[in-house]
């Protein structure tokens, strides 16, 4: 019986494996449906005929040619291939050794290929978290990627620590909008020479990044911004970087030009979306677009009528980006290769591979302390909608605009660290959910990757309602901001439009007109907007401004970074709740302390 169950077991690895190859040869086998505005077209993403290229703050020639491609000119055409926003999950989805092997059996057919990753690809994980990126950097290097981004999670470990990993890397790094006082601090683009044709990748970094990263980081001691991304409110900075990079990459040579992109389609990110810069600038073939984590595949008009191809590859690498140039000089096929089972490609085809023993000697040592089982939980905790899913049948995410029992566990584990009135944490910042079964420390490091210092205010019930208002700003659509609350309840009418107000580095200035917020209860009583509560949350909302939080800029510190957010997690999973977790988290959609309309 164990033999018989055996050969049926490598008979579905052998077939598994056939499939995964013929996905490489199936023209766009995993398109999604495009997200439809008023400036898009309907369709999948088309087959498109361009041209495009790249340079460097200089205005040098940065033309490169791939470590890992093929020498000889191509007969068959050139892949670029392309991740975004794979945070640490180089384990799953298709995982690296996937990548890996797409890659080979690409080169093998007669294709030459260019790998790029358009950002948030160290961190978000344990081994990100642990080595400060230094391992994904690591990782990226033995991929042999062509060309990066840095995303606003780039740059959670600090700003020293995001140009040693710059320097770290055998790849460039480019962004045309990341500076200091005005002054470039990456090349724009790189032009990289395949199958004799110049191909331009131009890269482009999010405004958001200055509040949706740590915004301490991008200032001097006395708290001004030094750092920016061209921010302003109209988005023209940003857009007039753009064409000035791509118009140089023309003139350098470019045959086709790829905008790398971490911008996304949340309307939190206006002016700054991917369908911002498209509308807004001509000379852009395709964008390679990154952070709102989707997978729509889009076209568009620029601003001089050309229709444009814009996707995206959702997160942890559920799927594997392509665009193939065929050797006529056009952009035949720009799409997706969709793995949506929850077991990874390596894993289940026990994929082995040069990346695979790669990642094996990176995590070795990292693994011992991971898999440590530190506690139980009888129910899933989720960051996820338990039922709604997105068109490649992925879970849909709900923690950046509802409450769930992962968003409330969070919160009181805070609040018990601060032992306050109220506890606070930002859906932004609880970033994976908890299996039913055992709980590690790999998983506790995966809800709280950032390493965030607690930290406990004195705030007034008025500056509590500004928080909860700006939090619910973007509601029924996601928002790094949206607040998850412990000791505190409140309702919300999505129904009356925001009334927040913000600068051109995306802070809160004011908010006028009817608020959305409303039947707010601290401990059961209506909350006093006079009166003086305390406040356990994360350094990164309460005294930093992430994500553009300045209501609590008057509140007094009461105390200062008493504890990571991970440890506070840990240690209220195995000490208040004695190691297991069911009971009052076991609804996915929370104990109904935030009520929405």
């Amino acid at each position: 019986m164990k033999k018989r169950l055996s050969e049926k077991k490598n008979r579905f690895k052998a077939l598994a494996l056939l499939v995964l190859s013929a996905m490489l040869i199936i023209s766009g086998c995993s398109g999604n449906s495009p997200k439809q505005s008023s400036s898009e077209s309907s369709g999948n993403a088309q087959t498109q005929s361009s041209s495009g290229s790249s340079s460097n703050p200089d205005s040098q020639s940065s033309s490169t040619s791939s470590a890992n491609s093929t020498q000889q000119s191509s007969d068959k055409g050139v892949y670029v291939l392309f991740t975004n926003d794979v945070h640490c999950g180089f384990e799953e989805g298709f995982g690296f050794a996937g990548l890996w092997q797409i890659r080979n059996r690409l080169e093998s057919e007669g294709y030459e290929t260019v790998l790029v990753d358009n950002g948030d690809i160290i961190q978000g994980g344990a081994a990100g978290t642990l080595t400060k990126g230094e391992a994904v950097v690591r990782l990226m290097n033995e991929m042999k990627y062509d060309v990066a981004i840095p995303g606003d999670h780039e740059f959670d470990y600090g700003m020293d620590r995001f140009f040693e990993l710059v320097n770290m890397a055998e790849f460039p790094v480019i962004s045309c909008n990341f500076n200091k006082a005005g002054e470039l601090l990456l090349k724009p683009y790189i032009i990289q020479k395949k199958a004799g044709k110049n191909i331009a990748f131009v890269g482009i970094t999010t405004p958001t990044t200055l509040t949706q990263s740590t915004p301490a980081h991008f200032m001097d001691e006395k708290g001004n911004f030094i750092y920016g991304f061209l921010q302003d409110e109209t988005g023209e900075k940003l857009y007039e970087a753009v064409q000035k990079s791509v118009d140089a990459a023309r003139a350098e040579g470019a045959d086709f030009v790829y905008a790398m992109c971490h911008l996304g389609d949340e309307d939190v990110c206006r002016p700054w979306t991917y369908a911002d810069i498209i509308s807004h600038t001509t000379g852009i073939d395709v964008v390679l677009d990154g952070h709102s984590h989707d997978t729509e595949q889009v076209s568009m008009k620029d601003a001089s009528g050309k229709t444009v191809v814009r996707s995206s590859c959702g997160t942890k690498l559920n799927a594997v980006g392509y665009s193939l140039i065929t050797p006529d000089g056009k952009i035949s096929d720009t799409g997706i290769w969709s793995w949506p089972n929850k077991t990874g490609a390596p894993e289940l085809l026990s994929i082995e591979n040069e990346m695979s023993t790669n990642i094996k000697n990176v995590m070795g040592e990292i693994n011992n302390k991971l898999k440590e089982v530190v506690a139980h939980t009888d129910v899933e905790l989720t960051i996820n909608d338990p039922k709604e899913k997105d068109a490649s049948g992925n879970p849909v995410r709900m923690v950046r605009r509802a409450e769930t029992n992962l968003g409330d566990l969070c919160a009181d584990a805070i609040r018990k660290a601060g032992e306050t009135d109220i506890g606070i944490v930002n859906g932004g910042g609880v970033r994976k959910s908890i299996k039913q079964g055992d709980i590690t420390y790999e998983d506790i490091i995966n809800v709280f990757p950032f390493e965030n210092q607690i930290c406990v205010i004195k705030a007034t019930g008025q500056q509590i309602l500004d928080a909860l208002e700006w939090g619910v700003k973007g509601v029924p659509g996601e928002d790094g901001a949206f607040l998850h609350v412990s000791g505190l309840t409140y309702e919300v009418d999505s129904s009356i439009p925001s009334g927040c107000k913000s600068d051109a580095s995306g802070m809160l200035t004011e908010i006028t007109g009817q608020r959305r917020v409303s039947n707010v209860m601290v401990d059961g009583t209506p909350v006093d907007p006079a009166k003086e509560y305390t406040v356990a949350g994360l350094s990164y909302t309460l005294l930093k401004h992430g994500d553009g939080f300045t209501a609590f800029d008057k509140a007094e510190l009461v105390k200062d970074r008493i504890m990571v957010d991970n440890q506070a997690l840990i240690d209220f999973i195995t000490i208040d709740q004695k190691g297991n977790i069911g009971g009052d988290y076991s609804d996915p959609y929370g104990q109904g302390r935030i009520i929405i309309k």
